[in-house]
């Protein structure tokens, strides 16, 4: 229905309303129709005429025949007014509401509410419902908002009521005792309990074991928080973890208890999942070293010896022409003794003489110092399993605790050994029927880290690692139709196979039949590279952004970072978002509005608060230690972003900016980081230790959506995960991505998800292209030499093809990370059918991709510019995040993920106030008429040639940036 249909509707009058408002003469008539319709719209009468929407008093006026003259400051409380509300009342039938009623109405939606976890965000329509189903008029706007106050705050109440009422008294007092310093401590428990795990190491096992200790003592009921709770318990776990222990202390007895409870149980979760990755990181750490010190000891000083069969020929010669003459006398002089050392060390670092070396290295290595700590934690970690192919993981484990800890040699015929000890390691490890128990415990170990990385095997209680059958919807069988319809595919996998099997031929023929005249690729018919692609051409060097950079620095010279993020919040107001999680807030806004600004930019820039507060500002380092504590979260940074970005977009003038966009770029940047905790690791293609700071930007340089990851992890889950939750006003449906962010599944879950996947590919000359069918191979000579042998196998993916809407359904409703989904198809997991299938599918959706990136120049320009878009967004971040070096200066997951979002939110703000600068600029014609083509194309609101970050640090909030333009973005 259209608007205009919708608006025709809603004011249209019945006959029966006719009737009732011909009693009126005149403007009353008019009058006495906008209350009714207004009342039936919103529940209440409007105070003053030009509350009444313009286009229905139009419509009234017209069904009427009555003139539109009421003045719209009228106010219906005068005398006619009064009687217009209560003859309208007594022809609805309804009633004015009383105290009685508020009261009655609290009540009730308090038990609606403590029902039902969801029902609290629809509050105020819940509230406007309940005054209608019993024909009560709503009470004033003022009076409604006390009453949700009054509902939220006596909900809350209850629920703490509820949580602490199931707790004893013995674990009330063990809860409490977390709060107190023992003797010989420096703190509480809590406070350990707050810090995360160190690096892999014997005392980051020991403490985390000590930390789950703690927890499970206390016999905390792990459903003391309802199914539909959970989100509450992690909002009462962050005010727990943020607030000091003197602030605990003094909460009443049923709060105390309910935040204690909600952060222990969130805190045995994470302990769990960190004993999991300390689990995974060990045995990883025990491989590498091994493989790392046989290399030294064995292949340091191996060098290859060429024309080997020439070597041997004169061996034989020799031999048969001297057969009665010493080696060093015969062999010596004509091959030498440095050649036969060589090969000597080149055969014994290729042989299996190296696996037995590096078995012999982790075997001690694990015997010496490791086996101290991985034992505990497979006693406090509870593996599970839900298939059979994984299980003798699980029997294994099973045996290993049951056996004495000093038993050294076991049979083989009482152990599993398929899936646990490799066939390539079977002759080297088991002998005469048994096995080393060393050996055989890192082969266990092994087997076990690979099946945790592909969700094969899951740890009981652990988030992150929980079952992975809970990872899709579980409505998903009631709801097919509904979820089918959400990713906009087809029930049916034949319409689904068909039109991709079209889209495919289409694609070849199209690229075969135009390959002789495609002058920039060429495919040889032999060779490892068999597809060479001509680099792109440079393009216009634009001649008049020097110039446009020039009058920006001009009108705003050397501009300080921290005005243009006040400049951001006193146009947008982020700021307001950034809420406290406790129950109540005492600071005001304004002195709330700065110490926040202040914060910000400490953490974004790299600062810290105390060389904020170095500046002179009139606020002290507690008070913005608080601030930092009490408000700033991720959550809050988030919705901070997501307004400046959807802001931005607001304000942008199409004649300068382009239509608006639906494509994104990402990548990732290193970042140094402190790397005594988990998250930080050593990046094997840049070198050193650090985290990885993941950026999907749209094609103008806005950043709209940023991640903090581990540098092992995978940019194909971090892609999709930026996609499908960068919660923004832009509808992503290209992605632009360098090789790192694609592989096979990428383009079968970029398929059903909806969104097209465009890599830029590094190794384009080894690319093979798939067939639909065999029998199309005689129509495409031209690409004959990159042909794959098989064909896609659609009868795989006819057969998986429920199986893969399931998880793509699951990626979309967010009931499980991407990296949780995508973690099971790996190549850890090939006999895994659905990875098969998605793997068949990547192959057939990549093909259609690279014929149109060999076919058109355009699309291969199109990503390139893209990613360069990227680039130029990474190299901002050493601008912006300027101090210590570039180097997150903290341990704690939680400090880290702040850093990066508050240096999101710099970066946005930044590209907010130049986008409002630059169209300052163009305003006047005579710049906008110099703008060419080539200027528009080049030209990028990330510029920070005019921008300072340094010095001291005062904010002025009296003095602005744009002081004519204080509505721009309501104007927009």
């Amino acid at each position: 229905m259209s608007k205009a249909a919708q608006d025709s509707y809603f004011w249209h009058l019945s006959d029966q309303e006719h009737q009732f408002i011909q009693q009126y003469r005149g403007l009353n008539r008019l009058k006495c129709a906008t209350l009714l319709k207004y009342y039936q719209t919103v529940g209440r009468f409007p105070e003053k005429f030009s509350d009444i929407h313009d286009i229905g008093c139009k419509i009234l006026s017209e069904n009427l025949k009555v003139p539109d003259d009421v003045d719209p400051d009228y106010d219906y409380m005068d005398r006619t007014g009064k009687r217009l509300r209560q003859s309208v009342r007594e022809f609805l039938g309804i009633r004015n509401s009383v105290p009685d009623d508020w009261e009655t109405a609290q009540s009730d939606l308090v038990e609606v509410c403590f029902q039902d976890f969801d029902a609290e965000n629809a509050l105020p329509q819940l509230l406007k419902q309940w005054f209608q189903d019993r024909n009560i008029e709503r009470p004033t706007v003022l009076r409604e908002e006390r009453i949700l106050n009054a509902v939220r705050g006596s909900l809350e109440e209850r629920r703490y009521q509820y949580i602490s009422n199931q707790l004893s008294d013995c674990l009330k007092q063990s809860l409490d005792d977390l709060l107190k310093t023992q003797a010989g401590e420096t703190s509480a428990p809590l406070i350990l309990l707050k810090d995360d795990p160190g690096k892999p190491c014997l005392s980051s096992v020991f403490i985390e074991l000590s930390k789950l200790e703690s927890i499970d003592n206390l016999c905390l009921p792990l459903d003391l928080f309802p199914a539909d709770w959970q989100k509450l318990r992690k909002t009462y776990r962050h005010r727990a973890a943020r607030e000091p222990v003197r602030e605990l202390r003094r909460h009443p007895d049923h709060i105390r208890y309910a935040l204690l409870a909600a952060f222990c149980l969130e805190r045995r979760e994470k302990i769990l999942e960190n004993l999991t990755d300390l689990l995974i990181q060990i045995v990883h750490k025990i491989q590498v070293k091994a493989e790392r010190r046989v290399t030294k000891e064995i292949a340091g000083g191996v060098r290859e010896v060429s024309a080997k069969k020439a070597l041997l020929f004169k061996i034989a010669q020799t031999v048969i022409e001297k057969p009665d003459a010493t080696i060093r006398d015969a062999l010596f002089p004509i091959i030498g003794e440095n050649t036969f050392n060589d090969l000597v060390k080149e055969f014994e670092a290729s042989s299996p003489f190296y696996n037995e070396q590096v078995e012999l290295v982790a075997r001690n290595s694990y015997k010496s110092h490791y086996r101290r700590m991985v034992p505990p934690i497979l006693e406090v970690l509870k593996v599970r399993c839900n298939n059979q192919h994984h299980s003798p993981v699980i029997d294994a484990i099973t045996i290993l605790k049951s056996l004495s800890f000093g038993q050294r040699v076991l049979r083989v015929d009482v152990l599993p050994i398929s899936g646990i000890v490799p066939k390539s390691l079977q002759s080297l490890l088991i002998e005469d029927g048994k096995i080393n128990r060393i050996s055989y415990e890192i082969c266990v170990l092994r087997a076990l880290r690979n099946a945790l990385r592909c969700r094969e095997i899951w740890v009981e209680g652990a988030r992150r690692y929980r079952n992975p059958d809970e990872d899709v919807p579980q409505d998903f069988e009631e709801k097919r139709t509904t979820y089918y319809e959400g990713l906009s595919l087809p029930m049916r996998s034949n319409d689904f196979i068909t039109d991709l099997q079209a889209r495919m031929e289409k694609a070849l023929r199209t690229l075969n039949s135009g390959l002789y005249k495609n002058d920039k690729v060429f495919i040889r018919l032999h060779g490892k590279n068999l597809i060479k692609v001509s680099p792109l051409e440079p393009q216009t060097e634009p001649a008049f952004l020097k110039h446009l950079k020039s009058q920006v620095m001009m009108q705003w010279p050397m501009t300080s970072l921290l005005d243009v993020l006040k400049e951001a919040d006193c146009q947008i107001g982020f700021t307001n978002l950034l809420k406290s999680y406790g129950d109540r807030e005492i600071l005001s806004r304004d002195v709330l509005q700065k110490r926040l600004l202040l914060c910000l930019y400490a953490l974004g820039t790299n600062t810290g608060l105390k060389r904020v507060l170095a500046g002179g500002a009139d606020v002290t380092l507690d008070e913005l230690r608080y601030v930092k504590e009490r408000y700033v979260h991720k959550d809050g940074l988030k919705a901070a972003i997501s307004k400046i970005v959807n802001a931005t977009l607001q304000v942008r003038q199409s004649q300068i900016w382009g239509d608006g966009t639906t494509s994104c770029a990402s990548d990732s940047k290193k970042l140094h980081a402190w790397d005594q905790n988990l998250m930080s690791e050593w990046h094997v293609r840049y070198k050193g230790r650090g985290v990885m700071v993941y950026w999907h930007v749209e094609k103008n340089s806005l950043c709209v959506h940023s991640q903090l990851k581990r540098c092992s992890s995978s940019e194909v889950s971090s892609m999709i995960e930026g996609v499908l939750r960068h919660y923004t006003n832009i509808e992503i449906d290209k992605q632009y991505v360098d090789s790192h962010g694609q592989s096979e599944v990428a383009f079968a879950f970029c398929e059903l998800l909806g969104f097209s996947l465009m890599p830029r590919l590094k190794a384009i000359a080894q690319q093979k292209l798939y067939l639909p069918d065999n029998d199309m191979r005689s129509e495409l000579q031209n690409l004959t030499p990159v042909l794959k042998k098989h064909p896609i196998n659609w009868d795989l993916i006819s057969q998986q093809y429920d199986q893969m809407v399931k998880f793509a359904t699951a990626l979309q409703k967010g009931t499980a990370s991407a990296e949780s989904i995508l973690n099971r198809f790996t190549r850890n997991n090939r006999q895994h059918p659905t990875y098969q299938a998605l793997a068949e599918l990547g192959r057939a959706v990549k093909t259609i991709f690279l014929c149109e990136y060999l076919d058109s120049e355009d699309i291969r320009r199109e990503i390139h510019e893209a990613l360069n878009v990227v680039e130029n967004c990474n190299s901002t971040v050493d601008f912006i995040f300027f101090a210590r070096g570039n180097e997150i200066s903290s341990n704690q997951l939680e400090a880290q993920e702040l850093s990066i979002l508050s240096l999101h939110l710099l970066q946005v703000c930044l590209v907010y106030v130049n986008t409002i600068m630059i169209q300052q600029v163009l305003s006047e014609p005579k710049m906008m008429n110099k703008m060419r083509e080539e200027d528009f194309r080049a030209l990028t609101p990330l510029i920070y040639g005019h921008i300072t970050p340094y010095g001291s640090f005062d904010l002025d909030m009296d003095r602005r940036l744009f002081p004519e333009n204080d509505n721009l973005l309501m104007a927009a």
